[in-house]
């Protein structure tokens, strides 16, 4: 059986000679449970250059909850996520107890349901709550879309349109951020909420874009609210210690894209 390696909010780490899973994990982190019906042993199921998997990572950071994650190397032939979601057959996968939940929004839905610890992840009032799912599945349907759009372009002129379509995205996401956060730090208000997540787990795929194609998608002039958004966000002490490193991103990206961008 295998250690446990369980890092706390403050970055200690203690070694612990089992795990929930009994299978041999990487990596354990932050938290403690709340709530005797809670106390159920939560494990994640991800792998480490997922945008997706790190929205579910910094909701369960935000409500301090103690979590077993488990890299899966190899989705596609893993027994566990063909087990957990025999569907999408895709991570996330979010075990509390034996249940699995799967899809990142609707697992940073249920860990906001489910922990009362911590801020709350969506607003109370009902439109807001509406608001902030209409713009996480907009960030989904437009925004990765196009941020792929751009890593598989087949040529220059498709590359073109799919980097276009993505300023219209960043465009349109600083107007909402003007207007969600009312002033405030993030999309949230005083802390990291739905949107947060959602569209702060593109940033690291979006300074890999940066960096290839020398266009800045958020910048200080024409998205000034998302530029000072982007650095609160990284500081978060929920996002900094699983925001996955960009040069790591850059060389998985050279891996997993055959086109010429990444060259």
């Amino acid at each position: 059986m295998g250690n446990s390696i369980l890092l706390t909010a403050d970055g200690n780490a203690t070694l612990y000679p089992h795990s929930c899973s009994g299978r041999n994990q990487k990596l354990s982190v932050m938290g403690s449970m709340n709530g005797s019906k809670n106390d159920e042993c939560v494990r994640l199921l991800g792998a480490w250059p997922s945008p997706f998997v790190l929205r579910t990572r910094i909701a369960l950071n935000l409500k301090r909850v103690a979590y077993e994650y488990l890299e899966e190397e190899d989705t596609l032939n893993s027994e566990s996520v063909l087990n957990y979601n025999p569907v999408h057959k895709q991570i996330p996968i979010l075990i509390h107890g034996n249940k699995p939940i799967r899809e990142s929004l609707n697992i940073v839905m249920y860990v906001d349901e489910t922990w009362l610890s911590g801020p709350p992840i969506l607003p109370s009032d009902p439109f807001d709550r509406a608001v902030a799912r209409f713009w996480d599945v907009y960030i989904d349907e437009h925004c990765f879309t196009s941020i792929n759009g751009v890593a598989v372009a087949k040529d220059e002129d498709e590359r073109k349109a799919a980097i276009a379509k993505l300023g219209q995205c960043m465009a349109l996401l600083e107007e909402t951020f003007q207007e969600c956060s009312k002033g405030r730090g993030f999309f949230g208000g005083e802390n990291i909420g739905f949107i947060d997540i959602g569209f702060g787990s593109m940033l690291g795929p979006l300074k890999v874009l940066e960096k290839f194609t020398g266009f800045k998608f958020i910048h200080p002039e024409n998205t000034p609210g998302l530029f000072h958004w982007a650095d609160r966000f990284y500081a978060h002490e929920a996002v900094k210690p699983v925001m996955p490193d960009i040069e790591k991103l850059v060389e998985f990206a050279r891996l997993k894209f055959n086109t010429s961008i990444f060259k």
